[in-house]
């Protein structure tokens, strides 16, 4: 049940993101992120220790060892890497089609109004 008035916000940016595949095996851009509070609520709670433990290794605490473990769910920031040149793929994935630079826009617009915290 989503009760925050984000969440269509978020929806709506989501479906505007251009996918695509990820190279096998990697998480170069799976480091720690911000997200706001309506995108944590979606995620599930890992430990103090685990969130510790990821952040001494610059990685996620929702990367396991097969990639994302949260991927539907992930954040507006992770779904921005690699699809933007601002963000770019370190192994030179993309989209067909980058997004849209007001798309982006939205989504910068969308951080900074609000409450970030470190996934």
């Amino acid at each position: 049940m989503r009760l925050s008035e984000d969440d269509p916000i978020i929806d709506s940016l989501r479906q505007q993101i251009p996918s695509f595949a990820c190279r096998p095996g990697c998480h170069d851009c799976c480091g720690p992120v911000t997200a706001s509070s309506t995108e944590m609520a979606r995620l599930p709670r890992r430990s103090a220790a685990a969130r510790a433990a990821a952040l001494d290794a610059l990685s996620c605490p929702h990367l396991g060892p097969q990639g994302c473990t949260v991927y539907d769910e992930r954040p507006l920031i992770c779904r921005l890497f690699g699809t933007t040149p601002s963000l770019p793929c370190p192994r030179g994935a993309k989209p067909d089609v980058m997004i849209a630079p007001a798309v982006e826009q939205r989504i910068h617009w969308f951080a900074k109004r609000t409450r970030q915290v470190l996934v």
